[in-house]
């Protein structure tokens, strides 16, 4: 599968009809970025299965925002619609390679269980802090 062009038009329909999402955020002046590119649609090619996706944070600077790009190449992966990786820099190829296989190898339901909980404790101490006033 060629690399998906992502815009604030597609993006939400991309991460949801698809379970697993690679999307590189890259600009044409970065040379880290332009490094990273063939390493990416190597990565892409070997794995057809998943969605290899690209976001030109000039063209595309709200979608960039959205995410706190603030350093690129970023990387991030996103399965089943939650973001399960996201780091800037521009990885090897090997390293490319092992993190889409652990990504793959990510039990969703404890990822999402681990979200749960940790999201669980600073929501019941905003309730349990919460002062009624007269």
């Amino acid at each position: 599968m060629a690399t998906v062009e992502l815009t604030k038009e597609n993006f939400d329909r991309t991460v949801s009809e698809n379970p697993f999402v690679l999307i590189d955020f890259w600009a044409g002046w970065c040379r880290p970025c332009l490094q990273f590119a063939p390493v990416f649609e190597r990565a892409a090619e070997a794995n057809p299965d998943l969605v290899f996706a690209k976001v030109d944070t000039e063209a595309q600077q709200e979608l960039a925002a959205a995410f706190q790009i603030t350093s690129i190449p970023t990387l991030m992966i996103v399965r089943d619609q939650v973001a399960v990786f996201a780091q800037p820099g521009a990885l090897p190829e090997a390293a490319l390679t092992d993190l889409i296989g652990q990504a793959r190898a990510l039990d969703m339901d404890e990822v999402r269980a681990q979200i749960a909980a940790s999201q669980k404790p600073s929501a019941e101490g905003a309730a349990e802090s919460g002062t009624t006033e007269a």
